[in-house]
């Protein structure tokens, strides 16, 4: 559980890679530092009291309480035959509400000020993330006595986080992107990437760290762990062929950009279905992640909302197309804890949870986010002047640029010269 958390918390400088090449030169360090500030912000709040009231005892199935405030009473053993002590428990569930907070940067990119954007994410996680973590994440008798409504009472299935943090996020960004408006100048002024190995770097970091993610999301070294590991490959595996044939047929050419994103979107679709599909189910929704992420990504345009790297196409969509799937293909073949499918011999009734799951996840999400970017962009102001937009964020947030191009000198001339002057005759 120690490694998994280590490679759940990698999947955050590489998402600041992932996304800082996306963007433009003039912005990228704004970019990331969106990504790293997570780290500490959420670190402090989970520590403080948000890990306590996602896995304390339940009031109503809708929050825990803060008997584990500032992780006090923590050096317990949970999990049963897992064994596994709460304080790495609770720093392995720290690094999904990391990541998850990262995610939302992507919505805003190139226009959002930085300590408002801070702000927003401290408020964000106590009052959008930690809720739904209580729903889906705590189980009844696991850490408190009483969990959340969703994974209890309701019976939803989701291993790692299609809901918590893939329909979350999603949702949270489309708030974001909606409450700061578009960039200026979009979509007629081209918005290209301007480092795409960078954004490889960062989809690789991602790709590694999330074996982390989901087949730790067992919580225990054994049939379950090696089966999430297997279909999180399969998944994303076959997502990159099939948005890249698709791309392919559509554009003319298959792109590097689109292979990183793919890959992604394969991911983020087996992410809550890792621990209940077989190999065959994860091919599935691999392949369909591949398209439907895509094309996602092409409706925004007809739409009309700015969500600059596509938070709300890759997550939102790719975790509600994880979760309505479970409720297809998952079977009890592979975990005892899960159900089977529609194809599988199972009812519809596994289908329905899926989708009351959903709706539920995405409708708190969005509203509560919504609130709560409006607020700080009324109160303190949210996003950057258009004269900092154009010229770029990273100087007027940051006094950095990423890139130093200015010319070698020595004593005022050009160090090229200086050298031509002293060559001996």
């Amino acid at each position: 559980m120690l490694g998994c958390a280590a490679l759940v918390m990698l999947m955050t400088p590489g998402l600041a890679f992932f996304y800082g090449g996306m963007v433009r030169a003039k912005s990228v360090l704004n970019m990331m530092m969106m990504s790293v500030v997570c780290l500490g912000v959420v670190g402090l709040v989970w520590v403080l009291g948000g890990f306590s009231l996602a896995f304390g005892d339940s009031t109503g199935g809708l929050i825990g309480n803060l008997d584990f405030a500032g992780l006090r009473d923590t050096t317990t053993v949970v999990g049963g035959d897992a064994g596994i002590p709460l304080q790495v428990f609770a720093m392995f569930q720290l690094m999904f509400a990391v990541i998850t907070a990262a995610l939302l940067s992507g919505a805003v990119a190139d226009r959002a000020r930085f300590w408002p954007f801070a702000l927003f994410i401290a408020l964000w996680t106590v009052l959008v993330y930690v809720p739904l973590a209580h729903w889906i994440f705590a189980f009844d008798g696991f850490v408190a006595e009483r969990g959340g409504w969703m994974a209890n009472t309701l019976g939803a299935l989701d291993f790692a986080g299609g809901t918590a943090v893939e329909i979350n996020s999603g949702a949270s960004a489309l708030a974001l992107a909606v409450v700061l408006g578009r960039r200026r100048g979009w979509p007629q002024q081209p918005m290209r990437p301007h480092n795409l190995p960078a954004v490889l770097l960062g989809a690789g970091l991602l790709w590694f760290g999330w074996f982390g993610f989901n087949a730790g999301s067992a919580l225990a070294a054994g049939a379950v762990a090696g089966n999430a590991f297997v279909t999180t490959m399969t998944a994303s595996a076959a997502a990159v062929l099939s948005w890249l044939a698709l791309e392919h047929r559509l554009d003319g050419r298959p792109t590097s950009l689109g292979a990183a994103s793919a890959a992604i979107a394969g991911l983020v679709g087996i992410t809550p279905a890792c621990g209940y599909v077989d190999t065959f189910g994860a091919l599935a929704i691999g392949l369909l992640a591949g398209v439907v992420c895509q094309l996602a990504i092409r409706l925004k345009y007809r739409l009309g909302y700015d969500d600059s790297l596509d938070v709300v196409a890759i997550h939102g969509v790719g975790g509600l197309l994880g979760m309505l799937m479970l409720g297809f293909v998952a079977t009890s073949a592979v975990n005892e804890a899960g159900a089977d499918g529609l194809l599988y011999g199972g009812g519809p009734a596994q289908l329905g949870k899926q989708v009351v799951a959903v709706l539920a996840t995405a409708a708190f999400a969005f509203g509560v986010s919504f609130l709560l970017a409006w607020l700080v962009r009324a109160t303190i102001g949210f996003r950057v002047d258009a004269e900092v937009e154009a010229e770029g964020i990273d100087e007027a947030e940051h006094a950095e640029t990423a890139y130093d191009y200015t010319p070698l000198t020595t004593t005022g001339r050009s160090l090229g010269a200086a050298r031509t002057e002293e060559t001996p005759r």
